[in-house]
């Protein structure tokens, strides 16, 4: 993740609510516009499943507090606002008890096409559908306590299982590949990459080659993985990742296949 922000957090008032301005609200507006006919053409099922669910609005910046009132009713989860960037150990804690943190503030117009850090518009428009489904909400849960089980020179290994799943994963639909991930689905031009673009390796879905890949959060990804089924993160989330981490570790990283820039 970003290790700094030029963008500054927008707190709740006394009711819970964040207070965003017109214009915030017609940047969120013309995003939703321009994303969701690439969502329709390119995302999985069950992330459209899940944005019908929500019924998010198209005209303004939802609130928080009305998408936790719909996530409790199915799975069980919130959604809390928090400061622009926030440490893994939270991370870990919030997802652990069901939590998802969404970073308060939306990106300006100079950034509109792309954002290096996660703004409100990736963490709800992005991220809300995938907690609707179960398997989707319990993985993620699986995640946050494994952060919390593992040692901290564990993390950025663990990120990575989250990072090309949640984030940034495919999966099959009958004979086509669609977009599941939630920075798959807030980015306009990496949607359409990952699953057209030719030149990127798609991999079958494997825990132990995800954690030894790295990658780098300011390009569009180079290397997918692609799940057979949503199943199968149910699957993965049974394993002792802990353990699956250390040895990804004592076998090391993979070569990285991009322009090596920071950590990744």
């Amino acid at each position: 993740m970003p290790k700094d922000t030029k963008y500054i957090a927008k707190h709740p008032d006394d009711a819970g609510l964040i207070h965003y301005t017109p214009d915030e609200d017609a940047v969120w507006r013309d995003l939703v516009a321009q994303q969701q006919r690439n969502i329709e053409r390119y995302a999985a099922k069950p992330f459209l499943d899940g944005q019908a669910a929500l019924q998010l609005p198209i005209d303004r910046v939802p609130q928080c507090a009305e998408i936790s009132e719909k996530l409790m009713g199915t799975t069980g989860w919130s959604v809390e606002p928090v400061p622009a960037l926030i440490g893994f150990s939270r991370f870990f804690q919030m997802l652990a008890n069901r939590t998802f943190p969404a970073a308060s503030f939306i990106r300006s117009r100079d950034d509109f096409d792309y954002i290096e850090e996660p703004d409100i518009f990736h963490e709800i428009y992005g991220h809300m559908p995938l907690l609707v489904d179960k398997r989707l909400a319990d993985f993620s849960q699986k995640i946050g306590e494994t952060g919390l089980a593992c040692d901290k020179s564990d993390y950025a290994w663990l990120i990575r299982l989250y990072w090309f799943t949640i984030e940034f994963g495919l999966i099959r639909e009958g004979d086509t590949v669609k977009a599941l991930g939630s920075g798959l689905a807030s980015s306009p031009g990496e949607l359409r990459h990952s699953v057209e673009e030719q030149s990127v390796v798609r991999k079958d879905f494997d825990v132990l080659e995800i954690l030894r890949t790295p990658y780098r959060i300011d390009i569009n990804q180079p290397i997918y993985f692609v799940l057979d089924s949503v199943d199968q993160l149910i699957e993965a989330a049974k394993r002792d990742l802990v353990r699956d981490i250390h040895e990804a570790k004592s076998l090391g990283l993979f070569a990285p296949t991009y322009e090596v820039k920071g950590d990744g």
